[in-house]
């Protein structure tokens, strides 16, 4: 049994590796640290009760001045840092493939290049050996046609007050104060994503868990009455239709729903998923359920009846 100073301490960090396509050609951006004077993905540790997703996007924004939509999530990587205080230190680095959509680019102390190369050179670049398999992973991706994704972000609706203790409509069932918490955090994580739409039950409840991040991003809150527990105890068909249309437009959404409401989505999806990680999940979570407040980042290609879930995110709330 190890002792208290052989225990590791865990350091957690997220990065992204920006790409585009370039005269036909994959790119991949890379970072030059000149204290360490290496190149590598850009990334960085995730501060006090931060998500995942959220880190990565902050510090590649941070390092880089790139703004980037978060796409399929790729290899961790995990190495030692040796040792502080006594304790050894176990460093744990969860990166995404991502495409630039904004910023100016200005660097930051830690970084002075960066530099966009195509995966041979890349390859060659990278300091460390380490960071050539989440490389390797977006290029394989990439020949299988399943880098370039879209998200839909399917959300349950934070924690509200019990319905026991509300005299009022169901409809009107406020958000708890851990609730209202929780609507905040989303903004940073649904940032990471970019949805350009949100669509919602019109239940209180569900419109407000979105509606702070509608607020930020000035994107619209669309209501739709078939995503409420109403709407749907009236005709099931009807949430599966607004997700259809979902599919059918094929650009990165967020849909907030009921916990009810939420099986016959999420079996939905994984008859468009090929037999793998994805469609368990999608079938397991369909059965168990979704956390209040958390948000299960879908990545697909496609659209329509061609639509193919790629890859199953689950950001859940830490309370």
């Amino acid at each position: 049994m190890a002792t208290q100073s052989e225990r590791a301490v865990l350091v957690r960090a997220a990065g992204v590796l920006p790409w585009r396509v370039r005269n036909g050609t994959l790119e991949f951006a890379l970072v030059h640290r000149p204290r360490y004077n290496d190149w590598s993905w850009p990334k960085g540790k995730l501060e006090r009760g931060e998500e995942w997703a959220v880190a990565a996007t902050r510090e590649t924004l941070e390092e880089t001045g790139l703004e980037v939509r978060l796409g399929p999530p790729l290899p961790d990587s995990w190495y030692g840092l040796g040792t502080k205080d006594g304790h050894p230190q176990l460093k744990q680095v969860r990166y995404w493939a991502a495409t630039v959509c904004g910023g100016n680019g200005e660097l930051e102390h830690e970084i002075d290049e960066v530099s966009w190369l195509g995966v041979t050179e890349a390859r060659q670049r990278l300091t460390y050996r380490r960071d050539r398999e989440q490389l390797d992973a977006a290029h394989e991706a990439h020949e299988a046609g399943e880098l370039d994704t879209w998200n839909l972000l399917v959300v349950r609706h934070a924690a509200a007050v019990g319905r026991g203790a509300w005299k009022g409509s169901d409809r009107e069932r406020p958000l708890t104060p851990a609730g209202v918490r929780r609507s905040q955090r989303i903004i940073a994580l649904l940032r990471s994503y970019r949805p350009a739409h949100l669509l919602t039950s019109p239940s209180v409840r569900c419109a407000d868990t979105l509606r702070p991040y509608a607020t930020h991003s000035g994107v619209s809150l669309t209501e739709r009455g078939g995503l409420s527990e109403e709407g749907y105890a009236e005709g099931s068909a009807k949430a599966t239709k607004h997700l259809r249309k979902v599919l059918a437009r094929a650009e990165d959404a967020a849909l907030c729903t009921h916990g009810p409401v939420l099986p016959d989505l999420l079996n939905h999806l994984a008859g468009r998923a090929p037999a793998g990680n994805a469609e368990r999940m999608l079938t397991r979570l369909a059965r168990t359920g979704l956390d209040k407040g958390e948000v299960l980042a879908v990545q697909l290609t496609g659209n329509g009846k061609a639509a193919r879930v790629i890859q199953v995110e689950r950001h859940r709330p830490s309370s």
